[in-house]
């Protein structure tokens, strides 16, 4: 390969990389700026050019802290920051930065490059963890109070507390205690994901059976929501290799959210049907529906859609579920139209795993990244 078409196609690889690519030279003056670069800062290449890449990034490490300074006066080849830059509309873009210098034999700065990744969307989701382990701790908090003070108020036997007013008070102990279940549930499997592990075990399980009590066991929800409830299966399902008791969790989660987000007088069905390799277990409403925004999110981790308003919830429900579905070999899919409804679709292979347990490795990090 000729030395011009070496050139064109480095240029070719940088200019099509999904970062932001800033090269300079000794005077830390910038000599190229990639299409992703451009998008990022808002400047075109021609107006980046030339000009003191402090006055392109505007980052929180510009000037005494500048990677590729730090770099010069230490003696490293590469380092590595977060920080956020201001782009040319002036709004501030939370970025990770890869920067690394080239020197001559002498020690004499040559030039120099940094990458810049936008990390917008991990910092929000770091911002949402932090305050919905906040909401843990207060939903948790507001739970033990209630069930503790009307403990307390049914011990002492008021005078003025009559059979129904007990009554009352016992079926708010168990509504609040059922919360309180559901709420460590959520913070248990949270700490699996969180550590990197989730194990399933698989056994001989009924789906008819398991999907048949579910819907009994909802359908007294649905009715305290005015949601009408149906199962639709045609035909006897086959006996599947599965974690019952993880599976369960996910139709509980599927049913719980199409419930809470239903219209009042309106229908959830929950449906199964066999095919070739698979099994097919879906979970529809017409509800509020999903904007097309939130779409590609609705499985990451502490991910509130925006239609979600005051809603009961910690994001932690779905992420949860898709893990378990992948464990087994499966798929989830969504498909939603805002104002119209929601259909989750959960694919389970016939065939299970050989393995009776199953560890599921998942780091957080990567994907919340």
């Amino acid at each position: 390969m000729a030395h011009n078409d070496h050139l064109a196609f480095y240029k070719f690889i940088i200019d099509n990389l999904p970062v932001g690519v800033l090269t300079m030279d000794s005077e830390l003056r910038v000599t190229q700026l990639n299409p992703w670069g451009e998008k990022l800062t808002g400047y075109t290449s021609e107006e980046a050019v030339g000009r003191h890449c402090g006055e392109v990034l505007q980052s929180g490490k510009c000037g005494l802290n500048c990677p590729l300074r730090t770099i010069i006066d230490g003696g490293k080849s590469v380092v590595q920051t977060r920080t956020s830059i201001k782009n040319k509309r002036g709004e501030n873009i939370p970025v990770r930065i890869n920067a690394a210098a080239l020197f001559d034999k002498d020690g004499g700065l040559i030039g120099g490059v940094e990458a810049l990744v936008d990390i917008s969307h991990l910092v929000a989701l770091e911002r949402e963890k932090a305050n919905l382990i906040s909401m843990f701790a207060h939903d948790m908090r507001s739970s033990l109070t209630g069930i503790h003070g009307l403990s307390l108020r049914l011990l002492r036997r008021p005078t003025d507390l009559d059979e129904t007013k007990e009554k009352q008070h016992l079926e708010i102990i168990t509504k609040e205690a059922a919360k309180l279940e559901s709420l460590v549930d959520d913070f248990l499997e949270f700490s699996r994901l969180e550590t990197g592990s989730l194990c399933l075990n698989f056994s001989t399980t009924s789906m008819d059976k398991e999907l048949e009590e579910i819907f009994e066991t909802y359908q007294i929800r649905a009715a305290q929501y005015g949601v009408n409830l149906e199962l639709q299966v045609d035909a006897i399902l086959p006996v599947v290799e599965v974690d019952a008791q993880r599976l369960r969790r996910v139709f509980c989660n599927l049913l719980d959210n199409a419930i809470k987000f239903s219209r009042k007088a309106g229908t959830v069905v929950m449906s199964a049907r066999e095919t070739e390799h698979e099994v097919m277990i879906s979970v529809a409403d017409n509800g509020i529906g999903i904007h097309p925004e939130d779409l590609p999110y609705i499985f990451d981790v502490f991910h509130r859609g925006t239609a979600i308003g005051k809603r009961e919830g910690h994001g932690l429900g779905l992420a949860t579920a898709k893990i378990i579905v992948e464990g087994h070999g499966g798929r989830i899919l969504v498909a939603s139209q805002v104002n119209e409804g929601s259909i989750f679709t959960i694919f389970l292979p016939k065939v299970g795993p050989h393995e009776k347990s199953t560890r599921l490795e998942f780091d957080l990090n990567e994907e919340m990244a």
